[in-house]
Formats: C-alpha cells, structure tokens, sequence
C-alpha cells in the first residue's frame, strides 16, 4: 500500500533531488512544536513506515497528539534506524539466526533469505578480563588471555559477519560498544535508500543511552526485542511521558562530570522517572560538552528513565567535527534536521516543547561526591564520605548498612605483600578502576586523572602495590590522547597502564586479587572498598571480596588509591605525606579547569579519531589470522559448551498450529524494589559450586576453563543449570530465571 504520508516527501536538497525526506513541518498542525523533541523522533518513524498494517495512520495521531495520549497507556509501534549489540547478548542472537537458517532449510526454503533486515552492529567488548594489571605487557597477556578463553565463541561471531548481511562485527580490542557507538557508528542522520532520517536504535545494553548524548534516541531492550528489530519488525511501546529537565547555572571549576551526573541519578531517582524519557533543556546545556552530555546520558538507566534526550545542537556538530565525520554528511545533517525542526537552540526559550513535568539542577549547586556504597543513587558528597562510609559500618544490613559491631570498627589485619608488612582495616581501598563507558569516553576526566596523576608523582606519591589498579579506556583513542599529551607515563607509575580495551572492572571482570589481600579479607570479615568509574556498584557485581564499592570520576579514583582508604576526609586530612614529611592534600594535585581544557584543545584532535577508526575493523591481528568458517549454514560442534543450536525451532512444520491456551499459570517469582536485571541475569564468573559448574564439569571442564556467564549465553543448556549468586536474594526456581536471563540485559 501506498504510504498515506507520501506527499511529504520532497527533496532536502535541489541539486540533489533523488535524496527525499518527510518533512514533517508540512503536517501543518501547531501540535508538532509543541512536542518534546524525543517525540518527534518516534513520528518521523511513523510516519516513514506508515504502510497501514505494522504502523497505521491512527499510530500516527496518537503520537502527534501526545499531549492527550501520554497518560492514557497508549501503544504505538517504533522502527529504530538499526540495532547495536555486545557479544554476551550478540552471541545467542547470531546463534538465534544460524538456527532460523537451519529451520529454514529444513521446510524447504533458502537459508540465505535469513539476514537482518535492520543494520545491525556487534561490538566485542566484554570478553576480556583484568588477570594482568600494572606491567607494561598487561594488554598484551590480557588480550592473548581473552583470544585463548574466547576462540570458539569469536570463531562463531567471525563466521556470522561473513555469513549474514546487513551485520558488521568490530573486533575484541577496539573499545567499549556505546564509546565506539559515539566516535564511530552514530550516524545522527540516516541517508538510505534515498531517504535522509534520524538515527534511532535500540541496544542489547541497558547503556545503550549514551548515544542520546548525542541526540541519537536509543535506549536497551532484551535480546527477543532486539532480534525482532533485526527481523524487520517495530517495538510496541507504550507512549512514553517526558519528564523536561532543566539545566541552569555554572559548575564549579573543580565540578567533573562524573558529580553532576551523580547528583543527577540521584535527584531523578526521587522524583520517579521508570518508563519515562527525560528529555534535556536550558542554558546550562549548551554548556556542558557532548562527552559530557554522554556521560549523563550513559546513567540513564540508573535513574530508572527508558531515554535521556539531548537533542542536536552545534556542539553536537563540533564534537562530529572533532571525530573526523566526513564534512559532507555534517552538511547534510544539519540542513536536514533544521528542515524538521528538530535542531536545537539551547538559549532559545522559544523552542521549548510542553513537558510531561518540568524539573531542574542549577549545576552551580553541585558538589564533588561519589556514589555508594551499594547503589549508583545513593550520592554521597566526597567531603561526608568518611563519616558515611562509618556510619554504613555499623548500619542494619541494607543498601546502606553492614551490621557491622562497633567494637570490630577499629579492627584491622596484618600482611605481608612482596615481602613488605602491611595493614588491611574497614575501608581499605583494594580495587581502583578507571574503567566503563561512563567516563572512558570523556576526554576531561580522562585528562584531569592523567593531570592529577602527574602532579602526584612530581610530589613522591605512589599507590600500594597490592592495590590492583586498573585503567580500560574506551577506545584507541583514549590512549592515544593520554600518551600525546605526556600523561600516560604519570598514570602507569602509580600503576594504572593499560589493560584492555572493553567492559571490565565495571561488569565484574576485575580478575583475581593478591592473595594475601583475600586471605586477610576474609580472616578479619573487613569490609573491603572497590572504588571505579563505573556506572553499577550492585554487592557481589565487581569483585566477591569488596562488599563496599563506590562509583567517582577517574581523578577521584587515582585519589582514594593514594590514599589506600575510603575513611579520608580530603580536606581535613593530607592524601599522603612524602619522604621528607611534608603533607600533602588532595587540593595540591587537584587540576584546574583551565589546565585540562587547555591539554584537551592541543591534544584531542580530528586526525586521532580518523587514524584509530579508519582501521579499527582490521587492526586486531589475531582476529584477521582467525579462521572461521566459510558455510553459509553453521556446523553445530554437538561436543561444544560454548555454541549449541537452540531448541526452539525443532518440530517447526508449514503450517501454523492452533495456540493453546494458557491456564492455571501464577507467578513464581515477586521480587520487591531494587531487585534489577543485573542481580538476576548471568554475567560474571561461574561459581565452582554452581549448577552450571556441575554441569560443565560432567562435560569434562576444569574449573580455570569456566569463563563466564556472559561468555556461555550461546549455549542453552548451560543457561538451564544457571540460577544466581548475589547476596541479595536466593533463586530457589533457576528454571524462571533463565528465562528472564537469556533475553535481558545484565551490563
């Protein structure tokens, strides 16, 4: 059928007039600028794919009168411009689509019809563990580590980008998905099939947000949704309320990114915005930077929102400037997106839709603070931070609490480490990572932890050697910025080198700890600190011996390792104090805004980000020598423990059989608040106690050859004999749990 929206269809260019967009402004209704610009993303698509059967004319009034329909639970269909994926959930995907091939054949049919419909992109970033850290060879041994544990899993994957259409794979050691989504695979505007049109996506990440950074709509969905994006079909979502936040005021020059999105999670946290988008405005938002803009973005789903909407401005254009995008498509990009009124002014007040509700921040109220120790909502300002941190001792057992005694507060342990004696107690810090998508991808953080670090070994300050540092930037060009600028050097003396490029520390692939570190820990029962960059801090998720974890910028990060403890008041309290005696405060090797902006303009440039991502697709070479098949039918390895063909599709006739009814069905499982995917979904190392450890045993196993729950996705059966492990909650029906674990999101 003929779209009923045809005669919006003109050219955005008249010397280019086989190019086409809808232009959405010749809907002539006054209901169109007044809708929130996240909104505006969700009609365009309508619109575009009005064919009156999977979207229908009525899909579109509903979303053009979304002042009326927000609250009215509302579904209308969503076609997002393409799909991204990791490879804990990527796997099970292409080994959902290798056995619809096989289906396929089987009823007679061609198995190479079977491809993605919708432009889907695979990033191998959470594969690679932290077994190695401080040594100048870490990437390498870790790198070689990942390849080792992950050859079959990657020689599945590498089949699949020959095999499938429409699906490109990035290699293991590019960076982490949503930072390479950000410099590299966002598109902003869709030119395709002679059609200019958003770039919108959904993700197998739940931090697939971070891309609205960038005024790109994109948010996480489990795996079932995604393949059913891939397969050409629209999510049915319900028609979602905006909640408009307001941005105002300066941030203090000592303010970093990581505080204002902490304040941010935790403010959004207390006004409710599960299932809702919030959507970004005012003058403090042309202020902030697109990595920041990210940063904030990113930690949408700790904040409970489905979407956290910056839409496009010139910063927006400078930062795809600043990455190396082709100046032909910046052209196109913002005549198109001016042409449909969804090109931003910040200082306009005039473009400001009508919101569900409207709440703000003045950024000039936030402070530096960090967030913990249990959950990425529970701010903490870094000056309180001491007292809270004493205070959770001796707290009931909770998000918040312990149940700590207070006569086993001042309690501490002796070691010995490389033959030197040293003390653990309450709050010692014994995992520090500069690690996540969150911050990674900030070249003002990243920069301000490299300035911090330089400044700290000018003064003799060092990090104790049995605490394991770590640093996994999000991309090549992280490391490239950090070395230009004569920072990297600082950063690997306190013992923060390189160690991969992916989602480590921060998903729980922190590897192991010294063990004497362990053996203390668990002799006096000590609350252990793990301090990261990170987004989650969920009990159980980071490292099984840090019961305490708090998330803070990368230069807080450098700082609570220096210091050796969480139990510091920074400005009361000297950091260290040097061979000669002199103390030094944390205030003496804090960087100043001037300092970092000043590195970040000479040495974060447009010429870095072309040369690391003209050959990002080629430059790992132990992917290019790995070989796969080259069968457009995948060979099931029935000894495999890794890839195995799902049972979904066996006894799959021509003819559709009658449903049956479900009857008698309750539930078996009521989880109350907090209780997140992240608890339940398989991703972090295999228990040697576990089902799933039994049954790997029984199919001959060592214990070192485990790997993951993420790593094992591919395989159902090992997702039968999985049932989880946190300390918040027992599972006593594994069998419900897989099937929420399979199709959800754990990142």
């Amino acid at each position: 059928m003929t779209n009923p929206f045809a005669h919006l269809l003109e050219p955005l260019d008249p010397q280019s007039p086989e190019h086409h967009f809808y232009n959405l402004t010749k809907l002539d209704d006054p209901r169109y600028a007044c809708l929130p610009f996240s909104i505006r993303v969700l009609l365009e698509s309508a619109v575009r794919n009005c064919d009156e059967f999977l979207v229908k004319r009525a899909d579109v009034e509903s979303i053009l009168d979304w002042q009326h329909t927000q609250t009215q639970s509302v579904e209308v269909p969503f076609r997002p411009a393409r799909v991204i994926l990791q490879d804990f959930n990527g796997v099970p995907a292409v080994v959902d689509f290798a056995a619809m091939r096989d289906a396929v054949k089987a009823l007679g049919g061609d198995p190479e019809q079977i491809n993605p419909i919708c432009p889907a992109d695979l990033v191998i970033d959470h594969s690679i563990q932290v077994d190695f850290n401080r040594k100048s060879d870490s990437l390498q041994k870790n790198q070689d580590l990942e390849f080792d544990r992950n050859r079959e899993r990657f020689q599945f994957l590498k089949w699949g980008s020959k095999a499938f259409r429409n699906m490109r794979i990035i290699p293991p050691g590019s960076g982490i998905v949503h930072q390479v989504n950000l410099e590299y695979l966002a598109r902003v505007v869709f030119q395709r099939d002679g059609l200019y049109y958003p770039d919108s996506l959904v993700g197998t990440d739940s931090h697939t947000t971070m891309i609205d950074g960038l005024g790109v709509l994109g948010w996480g969905v489990g795996g079932i949704e995604a393949e059913a994006v891939m397969l050409g079909q629209p999510i049915s979502m319900v028609l979602p309320e905006v909640i408009g936040y307001q941005l105002q005021g300066t941030p203090d020059t000592l303010i970093t990114s990581t505080d204002i999105v902490l304040t941010i999670t935790k403010h959004l946290r207390q006004v409710g915005v599960v299932g809702k988008f919030v959507e970004f405005f005012g003058a403090g938002v042309a202020q902030l930077s697109i990595a920041d803009r990210a940063t904030i973005a990113n930690m949408c789903p700790e904040y409970g929102a489905t979407a956290a909407f910056f839409p496009v401005d010139t910063v927006s254009i400078h930062y795809l400037q600043q990455t190396g995008r082709d100046p032909e498509k910046l052209r196109y990009i913002t005549q198109y997106l001016k042409a449909v009124g969804m090109f931003r002014d910040y200082s306009d007040e005039t473009q400001d839709p009508k919101y569900t509700q409207v709440v703000g921040l003045d950024l000039g109220s936030v402070v530096p603070c960090c967030s913990g120790p249990k959950r990425p909502q529970d701010r903490v300002p870094v000056a309180d931070m001491k007292a809270d941190f004493q205070q959770c001792l001796g707290n009931p057992q909770g998000f918040k609490g312990f149940n700590v005694a207070a006569d086993r507060h001042g309690e501490s342990v002796e070691f010995q480490y490389n033959g030197v004696d040293y003390s653990l107690s309450h709050g010692s810090v014994v995992i520090a990572a500069i690690t996540s998508c969150t911050n990674t991808s900030n070249p003002s953080v990243m920069l301000g932890a490299g300035l911090l670090a330089k400044k700290a070994i000018e003064l003799g300050l060092s990090v104790k050697p049995y605490i394991k540092t770590s640093l996994s930037p999000g991309s090549g060009v992280v490391t490239y910025y950090l070395k230009e600028s004569g920072v990297m050097d600082y950063l690997s003396q306190l013992g923060f080198e390189v160690v991969g490029y992916g989602c480590m520390t921060c998903i729980g692939n922190s590897g192991p700890l010294p063990e004497p570190v362990v053996e203390s820990i668990t002799k006096g029962d000590l609350v252990a600190v793990g301090i990261l960059s990170g987004n989650r801090n969920f009990e159980g998720r980071v490292h099984p011996n840090t019961r305490a974890n708090y998330l803070a910028s990368p230069p807080l990060v450098i700082a609570y390792a220096i210091a050796g403890t969480i139990c510091i008041d920074f400005e009361k309290e000297p950091i260290a104090v040097t061979g000669e005696g002199k103390e030094v405060f944390l205030r003496d090797i804090w960087p100043t805004r001037e300092e970092i902006q000043s590195v970040e303009r000479q040495f974060v440039i447009p010429a870095m980000f072309k040369e690391v991502y003209d050959k990002i697709e080629n430059v790992n070479e132990r992917w290019n020598s790995l070989v796969a098949p080259s069968d457009k039918l995948y060979t099931w390895d029935p000894k495999s423990t890794y890839i195995k063909s799902p049972p979904f599709f066996e006894g799959l006739t021509r003819e559709l059989k009658n449903p049956e009814s479900i009857s008698d069905a309750y539930v078996l499982l009521n989880f109350g608040d907090s209780v997140t995917t992240d608890h339940i979904s398989p991703a972090g190392n295999i228990a040697r106690t576990s089902p799933a450890a039994r049954y790997l045993t029984s199919r001959g196993l060592t214990p070192r050859e485990f790997n993951s729950y993420g790593s094992r996705r591919g395989n159902d059966a090992v997702m039968a004999h999985t049932h989880t492990h946190t300390h918040t909650h027992s599972n006593p029906f594994p069998c419900v749990c897989v099937c929420v674990c399979v199709c959800a999101d754990s990142s």
